[in-house]
């Protein structure tokens, strides 16, 4: 007998593409989100607030750092990102975790988006989705007899627009 799961479509707008498949998000993140929305969620995740500076280059890139807490695990995460005009271009959540805490990790994005094949370069692995021009990466090495795992959301089309933005400078 075939199982087949149903997922909510996702939003996107009329002019954009749509999909049956869910969107990128880890720990509710996505790329593509407002900066007051991801402020908002990290706070529920335990965060005391993130340091937002502009770029000194471009006035219209944000950097933001701050840490929440991994309710499975009960431990720290930094959380980090860019927003272009306060939408988060590429957004990364890292730090040491336990081997249990990492394979709940990687449950949780091979169940909700599917297997793909580890790469390996060095002593550093990595799981790779890419979905309506939205990339999802967790990485994992071990340093210094710790292992340390990151999780990076990137917004293609935001980070193209920047980039053409840029070219058409004088």
């Amino acid at each position: 007998m075939l199982a087949f799961a149903v997922f909510p479509r996702p939003f996107f707008s009329q002019t954009g593409p749509r999909s049956d498949l869910p969107p990128l998000e880890f720990l509710g993140f996505r790329a593509g989100t407002h900066l007051a929305e991801i402020a908002a969620h990290a706070k529920e995740l335990g965060s005391t607030g993130l340091k937002c500076d502009r770029a000194r280059r471009d006035q219209g890139i944000t950097e933001c750092r701050g840490a929440l807490v991994d309710s499975l695990s009960g431990q720290p995460i930094e959380l980090w990102f860019s927003a272009v005009d306060s939408a988060a271009d590429i957004l990364t959540l890292s730090g040491p975790v336990t081997a249990e805490q990492l394979m709940a990790w990687r449950n949780r994005l091979e169940s909700a988006f599917g297997l793909v094949g580890a790469r390996v370069q060095g002593s550093q692995w990595m799981l790779q989705w890419v979905r309506n021009r939205q990339m999802l990466r967790l990485t994992w090495r071990v340093d210094q007899h710790e292992k340390v795992a990151s999780v990076s959301l990137v917004d293609g089309p935001l980070l193209d627009d920047w980039g053409r933005r840029r070219t058409q400078r004088p």
